[in-house]
């Protein structure tokens, strides 16, 4: 699994990236036909492996139209939610164009990160986009600006491995190992006991879901890449948790 570290705090785009896989909102700006003026909603995002974000839309929405016409869109991710001073706290602007994209797997993620979609999963008029990223502007704070390449933002692996057998992993572990989500939950995030379950995992971390649409994620304090990697990790990870109760 290589060196342990804290990958959020690694360097721009990682932190970049950290900020939008924990977030599953964002503000979409595009431009409207035929004028081109501008126009923001809000929309529920998914990031892929990689850190592109995907968005599950209706062509009834304005900003579907609006991604038809024009494909050119920033994505805001606020991470500022509880802080006392607003402004202190991290935001980024994912700027690029969006794609429609027919990818079942990655359909499959959105809507077990959002099961609320699964209702319009077959609607005909609902399609998967992506972002394909060109910059990034990440404020982390008063004078902590930055402006990061679509290169430096990316997860920068191959995680082709770890794609396909997420969905293996994930109904594994909540089929055979509850008792240890619950334990990464309630000992490792200090989290209330609930009913958890694993949603999704990628190469820097799990995401975890309970009853009611409660949602967390779980940083690994490394990086995994396939199946093995992802075992080793979610048993060192039980150990941990398991050490902190004696």
């Amino acid at each position: 699994m290589g060196e342990v570290k804290d990958v959020a705090a690694e360097s721009p785009g990682a932190a970049a990236r950290a900020l939008v896989r924990r977030t599953p909102a964002a503000a979409l700006a595009v431009r409207l036909p035929p004028d081109g003026l501008p126009y923001a909603s809000l929309v529920l995002t998914a990031p892929d492996h990689a850190g592109r974000p995907l968005l599950f839309i209706s062509r009834l929405a304005e900003h579907t139209r609006a991604l038809e016409a024009d494909p050119a869109a920033c994505l805001l991710f606020d991470g500022t939610a509880g802080l006392d001073a607003r402004l202190t706290g991290a935001r980024a602007s994912l700027v690029g164009r969006m794609a429609r994209i027919e990818d079942a797997a990655a359909k499959e993620r959105f809507i077990a990160l959002h099961p609320e979609a699964a209702v319009y999963r077959d609607f005909g008029d609902f399609g998967l986009w992506r972002m394909e990223v060109e910059r990034v502007h990440l404020v982390a704070g008063f004078g902590r600006i930055h402006w990061i390449d679509a290169d430096d933002y990316l997860f920068d692996a191959a995680t082709g491995d770890l794609a396909a057998a997420e969905p293996g992993i994930v109904r594994h572990m909540n089929e055979d190992h509850a008792d240890a989500i619950a334990l990464y939950a309630e000992r490792l995030l200090g989290l209330p006991a609930a009913t958890w379950r694993m949603a999704a995992i990628d190469p820097e971390g799990t995401d975890l879901r309970a009853d009611g649409g409660t949602a967390a994620r779980l940083v690994f304090p490394g990086v995994i890449g396939n199946s093995s990697d992802a075992r080793k990790m979610l048993v060192d990870l039980v150990k941990l948790a398991k050490s902190g109760m004696n």
